[in-house]
């Protein structure tokens, strides 16, 4: 039986006992508790598990809810998985993860001979002795006889690289405290691979020599000394060119090296131009240049890959109403994928070319629905003209699909499997179009059970706004939970995401950056003029930059929400970008201001969270950090929390949770991750008046 349209109830009151975490651990020579950032004190520790337990205590009377959420994801879920299959030259690969398992076990067998399948790579079992696990990357030699790999076993993002001889070789650990990034060169004796600087900044590439199972000595290719800039790495679809990528936020060049001679030097392919961005692929004679060098939404020309400081040649011109975002070229062309501005909507064209690069075909791939998620699958080989693209929405679960060139004939390979009494069918989605405070059109997507559209519901309105990142429409099962229980789930798509192409990133950072704030109040607003929201049961949500995003927009509107969640929050803005030896904070200058400059410190000191706070009446609150993330610190978070409950003016409870033992993106494990996330839904549907809590005293 599908859940009631909910019923207006008034929100509880906060039943905190004293003292608080607060009171216990106040200093009054630091009220703006900066003493947190000591990671080594064993104060900072004790007060970061006395909130825990303080949070802890305050959810009990919700543990039921919390398992009830967590086993009805659960069993709406397929738990057993297995991956879609993908052919290189010899072997087919696959993943599979079991119904109890949290990780998975990778196979592969000889192309065309199902029978010979063989697991080569068991992440459950590496796994079992660890509190965390995550995969930065696999590569497979060309000639597909070894693995490498490298793992993260603590959530800070320092890796390990292993190798081992597949089928079954023995792991040998090759390296510690490097990247995640690998890719191996044509000979199949190179592996190369990023290194940090003292601030996590991948900024260097070297090149490892291997001899069977033996390492040589690491031999540098390639350092940037910039701060603003980090390396990457990648290899062509061609498997002619390794590609090295130095980049900032505004300003990209690369490098080349011969993918069959990686002891060469590397060679620039363009020296960088301050806010130049541009990025290659290659087909035998020619390399494509997609760049925004005189073109603000990128262009693409051809250039001689003999001879790339020649002239180049354009082939897709700069449009004022589509931003190009990525080029994949095959022997027979490009695939190109672009988003058009007005509607927010990306699309895949297809660019046949001839020798001469005349066009022999320009056409746009189908949309199943609009707006909608389309993005190209995985296509390892160069020729291939069969190509896999993955699809989804707010009501349409993920699938994937092959679309053949020849014929246009499309098969659906797979379909993400939904159980339980609440089908995609029942569910129903809507763009609308907020209006801005300088008259910007901003699109808001909303999903709800079709039986409840036309009225107010209570609402979770979720956010993120930065780096140009994109939010198109997807599937959450988790997310089921919260509709069957009559909320609608909505998301703003703020000026500094992508979602209107390149002109809106730019409209949302530096000296733009209010636009985010203002963008996600006047899609809260949109909401309620609508009718699709009860404006008193409206709750924001965001995570690491949508934190900022969320915690900026309370400060100007703290009555607009009846609760947030903000998850490993960027909320110490100014302080975090003053410093310079933290992780990722000059990479950052481009996107936030260097607070060095007078001008950009004081638009970040006018925005930043923790430096405008006021006594007002802020929403109840639940946030979230993990010690040991390295791209938000824990005493982010931990700082607001302690500041918030001294002020003592929130309508609500003011809840921390530190996961002592994951990093930026939470719990590594799925089964932890899932529950983790049914303790957010069940305090969400408390503050949202659909779920009861009994007022307990807290012991501290």
């Amino acid at each position: 039986m599908k859940a009631q349209p909910p019923q207006s109830s008034s929100i509880p009151t906060a039943d905190f006992s004293s003292p608080s975490p607060v009171e216990r651990f106040r200093r009054a020579d630091d009220p703006e508790w900066h003493w947190l950032e000591d990671r080594d004190a064993p104060q900072v520790s004790a007060f970061l598990e006395a909130a825990n337990d303080e949070s802890k205590s305050w959810m009990k009377p919700l543990d039921d809810l919390v398992e009830r959420l967590y086993h009805s994801h659960l069993s709406r879920r397929e738990l057993g998985v297995k991956g879609l299959p993908t052919a290189l030259d010899h072997f087919t690969y696959w993943s599979e993860t079991a119904s109890d398992a949290d990780y998975p076990v990778w196979w592969r067998h000889l192309n065309g001979n199902v029978s010979d399948a063989t697991p080569f790579l068991d992440l459950q079992r590496r796994a079992e002795a660890e509190h965390y696990l995550e995969l930065g990357d696999m590569a497979l030699s060309p000639d597909e006889r070894w693995l490498a790999w490298t793992e993260d076993t603590s959530g800070d993002e320092r890796f390990t690289l292993y190798l081992k001889a597949l089928p079954d070789g023995e792991p040998l650990l090759l390296l510690e405290e490097i990247g995640p990034e690998l890719t191996w060169a044509e000979d199949n004796a190179t592996l190369l691979f990023t290194r940090y600087d003292a601030t996590q900044r991948p900024d260097s590439i070297w090149r490892l020599p291997l001899n069977q199972s033996q390492a040589g000595e690491p031999a540098l290719i390639l350092r940037e000394d910039d701060p603003e800039f980090w390396l990457g790495l990648g290899k062509t679809r061609s498997r002619q060119w390794l590609v090295l990528e130095s980049a900032s936020k505004d300003t990209s060049e690369c490098y080349l090296l011969p993918a069959r001679a990686p002891d060469q030097a590397p060679r620039c392919f363009r020296p960088r131009e301050k806010g130049v961005e541009y990025g290659l692929e290659h087909r035998p004679g020619y390399f494509y240049v997609l760049h925004n060098r005189n073109a603000p939404h990128f262009c693409l020309e051809v250039a001689d890959e003999h001879d790339p400081q020649a002239p180049w040649r354009p082939l897709l011109e700069h449009r004022d109403d589509t931003t190009l975002e990525d080029v994949e070229a095959f022997d027979w062309g490009l695939a190109i994928t672009e988003r058009d501005h007005h509607e927010a909507q990306v699309r895949v064209r297809i660019v046949e070319l001839d020798g001469s690069h005349a066009v022999r075909r320009d056409e746009r791939l189908p949309l199943p629905e609009s707006p909608c998620s389309l993005m190209l699958g995985d296509m390892p080989h160069f020729d291939s003209r069969r190509l896999r693209l993955r699809e989804e929405s707010f009501v349409m679960p993920v699938r994937w699909l092959e679309h053949d060139l020849d014929s246009g004939q499309r098969q659906i390979l797979k379909t993400q499997p939904i159980h339980g009494d609440l089908q995609p069918e029942d569910l129903c989605s809507e763009r609308i179009w907020a209006r801005a405070h300088d008259g910007e059109r901003i699109p808001v997507s909303v999903v709800m059970r079709a039986d409840l559209a036309g009225r107010p519901l209570p609402t979770l309105l979720y956010g993120y706004g930065a780096y140009g990142e994109v939010l198109d429409p997807w599937f959450s099962v988790a997310r089921l939970e919260l509709l069957a229980r009559g909320v609608a789930f909505a998301v703003a798509h703020v000026r500094g995401g992508g979602d209107r192409g390149e002109p809106w990133y730019l409209a949302g950072k530096l000296e733009h950056k209010e636009n985010s704030f203002r963008d996600f109040l006047a899609a809260r607003h949109a909401l309620v003029e609508k009718g699709f929201s009860d404006a008193e049961r409206i709750a924001a949500y965001g995570a690491s930059a949508g934190g900022l995003l969320v915690g900026a927009s309370l400060n100007l509107a703290p009555e607009a929400f009846c609760a947030a969640v903000l998850d490993v929050p960027f909320v110490d803005v100014l302080r975090t970008m003053e410093n310079p030896d933290l992780p990722l904070t000059t990479a950052e200058y481009t996107e936030w201001g260097n607070p060095d400059e007078p001008d950009a410190r004081k638009r970040i000191r006018a925005y930043s969270p923790l430096d405008n706070l006021t006594p007002q009446p802020y929403p109840t609150l639940f946030l979230q950090g993990s010690w040991h993330d390295t791209r938000v610190p824990y005493w982010e978070p931990a700082k607001l929390y302690a500041r918030l409950r001294e002020m003592g003016t929130a309508r609500g409870p003011v809840l921390l949770r530190t996961d002592m033992a994951a990093g930026h993106g939470g719990a590594s494990g799925r089964f932890k991750a899932w529950h983790d996330n049914a303790r957010q839904d069940a305090f969400i549907l408390w503050a949202l008046g659909l779920a009861e809590r009994k007022a307990t005293n807290l012991k501290q």
